[in-house]
């Protein structure tokens, strides 16, 4: 194992310096907001690409959830091929991921993530050997999809359902996901008669923080602009994030 290849995989055991990196010195960009692994398919693929002006050396693992994992550590039934690669100045790569046969559940999605370091090689003129300078860490959901579910991703959002209730001395909106699929939210808005009133949920406290709806999950989402429910009917305006990353409107009854 040359030296690049074994001091990546030193530098990932200082993973954690890496996840407050800022996004200006990443020159590595991954096509697509997630990626779905039909559980018939032997592998899928993702691709990289290199915009920046030298070669950057790319990570990949995947874990379940475990923001800290390493690629040591991680917990995923999953294999990235090949785990570490070199991308040239503005060139692509399309590193495969493959499931390595764990049981999982069959009637409902399950959620793991792939991480993207990447670390871009320097040379020392002192010690002339390479070395690696951490440079920015991504993470991607990974939807694992079974065959056989009732009906396709697209209808899940629709059967989402939706109620007003006290919440910490004000209201929210609750939302339970009855369906097999993960649903992921972008905006939620609590609609009054004649769509003059609308009343957004809070701010999150982080990105993507409580959007992601697993199967069988309640959430809350407080309405702090709301003092009394309004009169008449009430109706959730929400979006709601397509397999391809594109937000879908949708619209619900709710009862309270």
């Amino acid at each position: 194992m040359n030296n690049l290849v074994r001091s990546g995989m030193v530098a990932c055991a200082f993973l954690t310096a890496s996840l407050h990196a800022t996004s200006s010195f990443a020159a590595v960009v991954i096509h697509g907001t997630r990626v779905i692994y039909p559980a018939e398919q032997q592998e899928v693929v993702v691709r990289l690409e290199n915009k920046g002006e030298r070669p950057a050396l790319v990570q990949l693992w995947l874990d379940d959830g475990d923001k800290r994992a390493t690629p040591a550590t991680a917990q995923a039934p999953f294999t990235a091929i090949p785990p570490i690669l070199r991308i040239e100045p503005k060139k692509q790569q399309a590193p495969r991921l493959r499931y390595t046969g764990e049981p999982l559940p069959t009637d409902r999605e399950s959620l793991f993530w792939l991480n993207v370091l990447e670390v871009q090689p320097t040379v020392t003129d002192a010690m002339d050997r390479n070395l690696l300078e951490l440079s920015f860490r991504s993470r991607l959901r990974v939807f694992y999809r079974p065959q056989g579910l009732p009906y396709p991703k697209g209808a899940a959002a629709p059967r989402l359902s939706w109620k007003l209730v006290r919440h910490e001395g004000g209201h929210a909106l609750e939302v339970v996901n009855p369906t097999p699929y993960h649903v992921s939210l972008g905006s939620v808005e609590l609609v009054g008669k004649g769509h003059n009133e609308r009343y957004p949920k809070a701010p999150n406290k982080e990105a993507n923080d409580s959007l992601l709806l697993p199967s069988g999950d309640i959430k809350r989402f407080p309405l702090p602009a709301l003092r009394t429910p309004p009169s008449g009917a009430l109706k959730v305006e929400f979006t709601a994030i397509s397999d391809f990353g594109a937000r879908v409107s949708h619209s619900a009854d709710i009862t309270s």
